[in-house]
Formats: structure tokens, sequence, C-alpha cells
């Protein structure tokens, strides 16, 4: 019976857990197989070329089952080393003739030998196991993790393979035996609020190197830090910068010294929040992506599709799957175009842990687009529904949700091509749909009708603000008299000074004499009436003898006549313009009269210019002062108080004008209808 062979391949990592270890005695490799079988261990090592698989010509001896154990060679008592033992089980799957290969491969070091055994026919049950063979003993350093290979030569089947944690000097009860072990560093590991002390406890005099590593699952350690020191050391770390792969190396500067690994922060809570905390996603082309991470994860990925407004993001899932997760490994959506809501979700442990839109960078904001879900069923038949925060709307719908409002617009965009094709297959399609036309139609009304009103309240405000205003500057009153006299005009002056204390503004030639002489008497009056009727202010017209009489003498010729009136008298040049307002009807609700009491009766007044209210002063103060308030303006319930006001106001010149210090005051008495005593010398 031809002998096949065995390649056994160990290869070194990270890692500890082991208790009491059997003795070899001897430096020298042995192997040792089941009853039945006979084998033997090839002089010298091999290449580690495992090759490709080859169709099997028939029946093969093959291995079916990697187990390892842990043991001591020893040349002395207390001169041994750590040493795995690899049993290889063994079946018959197809013909004898082939080699049948054992390969050891340890980090950083490969190591290949060949193990050959024979099964004799009288074992030869198709796949049934024959037995097994021993190898003693792969030598490997203390704290390493172990990697083991186990395929024929030639390879007709996937290789065997195998992990084993080996410990280091503080997981042996034997350390003693050891010599490595009795100079290594002792390193503990402590806890201090947000921090962690490395605390290594050795003499002062010893040297030794301490090295920070993110160990890997595939692919050599990625170191992190490295330091040469001497005796006891404390060293801390901040919490952010701890992870569950960080593993801590210790070793003294010595020749061939062993080195101890730990890796204490596997199970730390906090560490694994950092974890996710420095995950990342990168977008690498339209459809592939992979996870950066320091270490490697359990974790699955699926696409989901988040709308504008602060919504949940939801996952396609159905149609598209959960996919599971390698770090540093490209991955692929079978996406036919990217779009800017479509992100990507990291679920560990059924718990969302990582979310990027990774679209959004090179396509923009997200976009207030529907996505619809089209299914595909047997003999072509097809549904589709619009994914919503609420769930997916079936398209037509009744429902009260904006896609359904507006699905007739979307099928009708969907069938003329407008919508963007996400993605294809057998089962059905995703579809990305614009909105912001519809939202656009549907509120340009509404915007109008916002506008309209806004504008329409503005106007409003503004014109109750220039009405506020007005009545807060007052109402404009523009007070005409004839210049009797000097004494009269104080009166005036008087008169006019006490209404300009009340929400009025009085507008009489005593106080624009300079303007007056300028522009000359018709010019001045004729602009300021024009002002005051535009502002909705009112005329007054102060009657007095004189004015009496002036009035009888237009009425009578048209013309007025000469007298021995003041250059400033604009009362004469303002009858030109307004009696043409009485004899029109324009006068009432922007004239009133006014005439002194003791000085004139109102009967004395043309009857033309009775056509508006006469009042006598200061008898009737608060009816005058009531006529000159704004049209609509409220009646006051001050205005009994402002009339006293006035008339304490108007009293020093009334009395000094009808009781003169002397000789009786000029003009007394002069032109028709003067009151009682008026010139009678009572």
């Amino acid at each position: 019976m031809p002998v096949p062979w065995f390649l056994l391949s160990l290869a070194l990592g990270r890692s500890p857990v082991v208790l009491s270890l059997e003795r070899l005695v001897g430096p020298q490799d042995a192997t040792h197989c089941s009853p039945g079988l006979s084998c033997r261990l090839w002089d010298s090592d091999i290449l580690c070329l495992p090759g490709d698989i080859v169709p099997a010509p028939g029946p093969v001896l093959a291995p079916t089952h990697l187990q390892t154990e842990l043991v001591l060679r020893c040349q002395k008592e207390t001169d041994c080393d750590l040493c795995l033992r690899v049993a290889v089980h063994l079946a018959v799957h197809a013909s004898l003739q082939a080699q049948v290969v054992l390969s050891f491969q340890a980090y950083p070091t490969a190591r290949c030998v060949l193990l050959e055994v024979q099964v004799p026919a009288a074992l030869v049950q198709f796949g049934q196991s024959v037995g097994s063979v021993v190898y003693d003993c792969f030598e490997a350093a203390l704290g390493s993790e172990v990697r083991i290979w186990s395929y024929t030569q030639p390879r007709y089947e996937k290789e065997l393979n195998h992990t084993q944690q080996l410990p280091d000097c503080r997981g042996l009860e034997v350390w003693n035996s050891i010599p490595s072990c009795w100079a290594l560093p002792w390193l503990n590991v402590s806890a201090d609020g947000d921090n962690v002390h490395l605390v290594l406890n050795v003499s002062e005099e010893q040297h030794f190197g301490l090295s920070l590593y993110w160990n890997q699952v595939q692919g050599p350690p990625k170191p992190r830090w490295h330091k040469n020191l001497t005796g006891p050391q404390i060293i801390t770390l901040n919490h952010t910068d701890l992870v569950p792969c960080l593993c801590i190396q210790v070793w003294p500067l010595e020749p061939d010294s062993v080195r101890t690994n730990i890796c204490p922060f596997r199970e730390d809570p906090r560490a694994h929040q950092n974890l996710w905390q420095a995950a990342r996603l990168r977008l690498l082309t339209l459809q592939s992506w992979l996870l950066d991470a320091p270490c490697s994860l359990p974790a699955e990925a699926a696409l989901c599709w988040r709308a504008p407004g602060g919504d949940p993001c939801q996952p396609l899932v159905p149609p598209l799957s959960w996919e599971n997760v390698t770090v540093d490994k490209v991955l692929e959506f079978p996406l036919l175009k990217g779009h800017p809501n479509l992100c990507v979700q990291v679920n560990s442990s059924e718990k969302l842990q990582l979310q990027e839109c990774l679209w959004a960078d090179s396509l923009g904001p997200l976009k207030d687009d529907v996505l619809l879900l089209e299914t595909r069923g047997p003999q072509d038949n097809r549904s589709l529904c619009a994914l919503e925060p609420s769930g997916c709307t079936s398209l037509p719908s009744k429902a009260s949700t904006r896609a359904a409002r507006l699905g007739e617009y979307l099928l009708q965009d969907l069938q003329s091509g407008q919508c963007l094709q996400l993605w294809d297959d057998d089962l059905g399609a995703l579809w990305a749909c614009p909105m912001d036309k519809y939202i656009h139609k549907r509120w340009a009304l509404v915007w109008l009708a916002c506008l309209l009103f806004a504008a329409a309240l503005s106007l409003i405000l503004l014109l109750k603000k220039d009405h506020a205003k007005a009545a807060a500057r007052g109402r404009a009153a523009l007070l005409l008299y004839s210049a009797d006299d000097s004494g009269f005009e104080r009166l005036v002056g008087a008169l006019a000074s006490a209404l300009c204390q009340l929400p009025l503004r009085v507008a009489v030639d005593l106080w624009s004499r300079r303007e007056l002489s300028a522009q000359g008497p018709v010019a001045w009056f004729h602009a300021q009436r024009r002002q005051t009727l535009q502002e909705g202010g009112v005329v007054v017209l102060l009657f007095s003898p004189g004015a009496v009489a002036l009035c009888s003498e237009w009425l009578q010729d048209g013309v007025s006549g000469p007298g021995a009136h003041g250059p400033h008298d604009a009362f004469r040049a303002s009858l030109s313009c307004v009696l043409p307002d009485f004899l029109q009807g324009r006068a009432p609700g922007s004239y009133v009269g006014a005439c002194f009491d003791r000085l004139l009766h109102p009967d004395a007044v043309p009857a033309l210019f009775r056509t508006v209210p006469v009042f006598t002063l200061p008898s009737q103060l608060p009816d005058f002062l009531g006529a000159l308030q704004q049209p609509r303006a409220p009646r006051s319930g001050r205005l009994q108080e402002r009339a006293e006001q006035v008339s304490r106001a108007l009293q020093p010149a009334l009395d000094s004008y009808f009781h003169p210090p002397g000789t009786p005051a000029p003009g007394r008495g002069v032109g028709p209808g003067a009151g009682p005593g008026a010139g009678d010398g009572t």
C-alpha cells in the first residue's frame, strides 16, 4: 500500500490560558500513530507550499480533525520549553496512492514538517476514520497565539485549520521549570477613574522593553507605542485610548528573552464603546465601501433611506438584506446610482452602532425625494409603495399621507422616466422621485395669499401708524384773524399759545412774520391752507369787529376796501380763497368760527360764515375744543379739563384786553354789533 504524507503548519499569534503540563524528555521531534497504522517523521523540514486543489484520481487519505495539547520539552527538571503537541485524525476519502502532508507555521517565522503515514488495506473503509497521527512537538513562544493548518500533498480538499492560545509565565503552574520565566517583568493593570495604569514590578537594575499594539485577527499586529525602560514603572493610559484589541508586550532586554503578551481590555465596555467611536465608513466607488476600525468586530450592514426633517433612517430590508461586515474588507451594494439620501447602517448585537450617508459628500445635501419600492411577482405582477415615516404607502391609495395625495403624479413621473432608478433585480427595484416641484405647485397659491395678506396687513398697520402718528402730533389748526389793534393781536397770541398745549399744531401769522414777508400774505395763506386741509386739519376763523367789516365789504363789492391794516394782515388776503369754500359748500368739517365774549355777538357774523359752527370764548371752550379734534376721534373724558386749562391760560390776556389800566382799550366798540357796554363809556 502506498504511503501518504501530512503537512502540519503552526502560526504564532497572541494570548494565554493553560494549567499543569506533561513533560517530554529530549530535544528531538517525534511522531506516533494509532494502533494498526505506521508513520514516520521526515528528517528535515520542507517548504510550506500547499499548492492549488486538484481533482482526486480515486480514494485518498485526508485529515478530518485537528487536536492540540500543550506539553513541556525538558532537558533537565528545571530547564524546559513550552511545546505544542498536534494530533491529526485521518479518514479515507480516496486512493491511498497520494502523499498526505502536515504543515506547521508560526508568526513571525514559518516551519513545515512532513509526516509519512501508511494505512493497511484491512483498515480502509470509505468515509470512515482510520485513526490518527501525533506529532511531538512544536516549540512556541510563551503568550503566543498559534495557528495550525493541515492539508494533503497534492491538495485534494480544503485544508483544516485550528488556533491555539498559549499561556505566558503567569498562566503556568510550572513557570519555575522554565528559565525564561525567572527574570520576566511582572505586569499588572489597574484602573484609576478615567485612567488606566500599567504597573511593572521589576528590580531597579533590570532593563526591559514595553510595546503597545493592536492585535489583528488577520495579518500582523499594528504597533502603537514602543519604549525601552529601566526599573519599576507606572505607565498611564487615557481611557479613550482603550480598544478591545489593545495588547501589551513586555520582555527583558536580554538575548532570546521570552516576551509576555497580555490583552486585558477584550471585555472592557469602555473599550468597546471607544472602538465604535473610532470606526468610520469610507466610500471607495459608487458601489464599494469599507469599515475602518482599530480592531475586528462582529457587525452587519444594510442600506437605509433618510428623508429630510429629522426622521429616523429607514432600513431597506427587505428588499435588500443585511450583509456581514469585516473590518478593512471592501464590501459592495448592488446599486445602479448613488443618492444623498442613501445611508449605511452598521449593527452589532442587534444594536445600531454606526450610520453614515456616504453619498452625501459627493452628491450634496438630503433631497426632498420619495423612495418608491417596486415588488415583482409571478406573471409580471408588480406593486408599488412609497416609503414614508409611517411605513410603505401603497400607490395608488386613499390614505391621508403626503405620498398618497400625490400618488397619481408620482406614478406619472415613474412612467415618464423622471424618477431615478437606484437598484434593480428580479424581485424588485428602488426609485427616487423628486417632490420639490409638487411642493412648489401646491404652495404657490398659499404663498401668494400669504403675501397679499401680509401686504394688506402692512398697509393697515401703516395707515394706523400714520393715524397714530398724526394723533400723537395733534391735528393741524390754521388760525385766521383780523389784526384790529395790538391788544387784539396779543389776545390772539395767548389763544394760539394755549391751544398749542393741547394735541394741536397751530399755525398763525404772528409766528411766521419772516415767511409772510418773504412770500407775501396771499401766497403764505394759500400754502398754509392747502397743507392744513391735506393733513385733515381745520381752519379757525376768529371773528372780531374788524373781521366782520372786511367780510361785509367782500360780500358787497367782491374786493377789499382800503383800510389802515398793516402789511402782515393775512385775513384780508385769505378771503379770496376762504369765500369760495363757503360759497361752494366745502367749508363744513374743515372750518370753524369763534369770537370772544363781550367783544362780538355770534349773530353779528355774516350768515354765510354761520354755515359752520361759531363758538364764543371762553364760555363755549369745551365745544370749541371738541370741534378741533379729529373728525372720528372719540370724545375725550379730559375735554372739560383741557377747556379749563385753556381758559386759565387765556384769562390774563382777556383781563388785560377788557380792563386795561388808564384809558379804554383802543378799538373797543368799533364796527357793528359790538357787545354790551362796548363804546358806551360805562
